[in-house]
């Protein structure tokens, strides 16, 4: 098989496409065909030999990728013969090897793909989607809420921005430049405005009319945290999950006494349930997808332009998920 290769840490040039041994399903395994693998900012992070959450950083070389969705090809032992053959999409956690043509992963982690959904947006679902129905447990949406959501033309934001509105709340949608605040406007927010525009903050204020937010969706942290955390209205909560605004090696998030909370992490999974949270959550997303109420937002590459998804995800010039596709 052809896969994306990781010999030494560093920048994205230094993933490479090439060759590889197929990898084999040990037992309570299956083995997938690739269709699209997920993208995630960690996985840049963790390129560099950033460790940040992950238990680890890699062991080099290695085959970056946690999120997969295509059709199951092999079995290993003790895996029943029904998985063969079907459309699945799976999250790796943080064991990599999702950059390639073929994939392998333990079958209690693999998700049947509802009808009416690609390969693209499962893998959407399974990670952002997760994440983000994970951020919505805590969100207290309704129609008395005021809603303000930065990066809410990234994968994440989207899907909230959509979710919101489908509970009445009033929407405010910000993003990095003029077309991605018109995607956000597109995506139903009642306001999107471009946060590069040092004004954004006194255009929210006058669409507002003297209200304050009810809550702040917050995955970029830094100066844009803090001016969403000036317009909460009293009682209003600043929520964090990502702080991407200050970069990669800043770990620590904006937090305000009081306002803020990091529902990232075991607060998350507390608050989901089950015996297996994450997979209470995974299931939830894609429920949602395919009963139509969130759609994914989806920027798709080529697996072997894996570099330049890269590039492009660090340099915040992407609209959505980031999908890699053999």
């Amino acid at each position: 098989m052809h896969a994306i290769r990781l010999h030494t840490f560093g920048p994205a040039e230094n993933l490479a496409y090439e060759p590889t041994d197929n990898p084999v399903p040990g037992p309570g395994q299956v083995r997938i065909a690739v269709a699209a693998a997920g993208v995630h900012l960690l996985d840049t992070a963790l390129r560099e030999g950033i460790q940040g959450p992950a238990p680890e950083p890699p062991v080099l070389p290695t085959i970056p990728g946690r999120e997969v969705a295509g059709v199951v090809e092999s079995l290993g032992e003790g895996v029943a013969e029904l998985w063969l053959g079907r459309r699945v999409v799976a999250h790796l956690g943080f064991a990599p090897g999702g950059y390639a043509e073929l994939a392998v992963t333990d079958v209690d982690r693999v998700h049947e793909i509802p009808a009416g959904l690609d390969f693209a947006q499962a893998v959407a679902m399974i990670g952002t989607g997760r994440t983000a129905m994970g951020i919505l447990q805590f969100a207290e949406l309704g129609p008395d809420a005021v809603a303000v959501i930065p990066a809410a033309a990234g994968g994440i934001g989207t899907l909230l921005v959509q979710y919101a509105k489908n509970t009445g709340a009033l929407v405010v949608g910000l993003a990095g430049g003029p077309e991605k605040a018109a995607r956000v406007r597109e995506n139903g927010a009642d306001l999107a405005v471009d946060y590069t525009d040092p004004a954004w903050p006194g255009k929210v204020r006058a669409f507002l009319g003297g209200r304050g937010a009810t809550v702040v969706l917050d995955g970029v942290g830094g100066d844009v945290a803090r001016a969403c955390v000036a317009l909460l209205s009293p009682g209003g909560r600043h929520l964090v999950f990502g702080w991407s605004g200050q970069g990669l090696h800043d770990g620590e998030p904006y937090l305000v006494d009081g306002v803020s909370e990091n529902v990232l992490g075991p607060a998350m999974m507390r608050r989901a349930g089950g015996p297996n949270p994450v997979q209470t959550l995974e299931l939830r997303a894609l429920a949602e997808a395919a009963a139509g109420r969130l759609t994914p937002a989806v920027q798709r590459f080529p697996l072997a332009e894996a570099a330049a998804a890269h590039r492009a995800l660090e340099n915040r010039a992407t609209t959505g998920k980031v999908v890699l596709e053999p």
